[in-house]
């Protein structure tokens, strides 16, 4: 709460992503993969990875990866394309007071420019969850965590977000739903901000679950490091706990390993870089 960004934004946002839902089949189709250049970085889709799944995730959502304003607004659907850019500008700076002190707690210096690399690629997920008639039958999204530095999450007031909740003195699983709040923003620690602080933050697994009343949407803003970029434990860190629980990887190799899975909880992406 009380991070800066307007609350009638955060409503128009809401109601512009409807609005590029609710379009027809064609027009959508018109922002995927198959017809929108890569070099984009947009487009709208359905579940995770269809061909891998056994259960499709009951969702279409649109993703829209930043690289310059001119971009987006040459690019960017006409529906949501204002409030989708100054959502995203908006919400970078919390995003980097939150990473600042993170690393702060941790003990350790880091320089604004490292900090900066760390979440500079910047995306945008619409996410849209039609009405479902049999919500036992299917999921949102599947049970993961996020492979970034650090998720934005805007939900509407319908809900259906859960996270696991890890308790060390019980082995059973507990979900906890993560009821939306008027104004408030959810924010996800992701894979690189566990991985960069030797295990000393936790990334949060979430899934989603469907709801029988009415369709509902969440905006989502992922900061990424540099796909270049190498993450892996402070040397800091290591340096005082005696071990690194992590390797060194490319981003860009952990995001091919993600990116070739189902959801299937936040070890399948985790393992990728843990050390042996």
């Amino acid at each position: 709460m009380n991070y800066g960004v307007p609350l009638e934004l955060l409503e128009s946002l809401k109601d512009s992503s409807h609005k590029f839902f609710n379009l027809s089949p064609e027009e959508k189709s018109l922002f995927s993969s198959e017809v929108m250049s890569a070099s984009t970085k947009v487009m709208y889709g359905t579940s995770f990875v269809p061909e891998k799944e056994k259960t499709l995730e009951w969702r279409d959502f649109l993703s829209l990866g930043y690289t310059t304003d001119e971009d987006a607004l040459r690019y960017w659907p006409n529906q949501c394309m204002k409030e989708t850019l100054e959502y995203l500008k908006l919400s970078s700076k919390v995003v980097r007071d939150i990473v600042e002190v993170l690393i702060e707690n941790l003990g350790v210096k880091l320089e604004k420019s490292r900090i900066e690399i760390l979440c500079c690629m910047k995306q945008i997920q619409l996410n849209y969850y039609p009405q479902c008639p049999n919500p036992d039958l299917t999921v949102g999204v599947g049970r993961h965590s996020d492979i970034g530095a650090i998720t934005v999450l805007l939900q509407d007031n319908i809900g259906g977000l859960y996270a696991k909740y890890d308790n060390e003195h019980n082995n059973d699983e507990e979900w906890l739903e993560i009821p939306p709040i008027p104004g408030a923003l959810v924010i996800f620690i992701g894979d690189t901000i566990e991985i960069l602080s030797n295990g000393k933050y936790k990334s949060s697994e979430h899934r989603v679950k469907t709801r029988s009343t009415k369709s509902r949407v969440s905006v989502a803003l992922f900061n990424f490091p540099k796909p270049t970029e190498k993450i892996g434990p402070l040397e800091e860190l290591v340096k005082k706990d005696g071990v690194a629980r992590y390797k060194q990887v490319v981003f860009q190799d952990y995001m091919n390993n993600f990116f070739a899975n189902t959801h299937h909880g936040k070890e399948s992406s985790l393992d990728f870089a843990k050390s042996t």
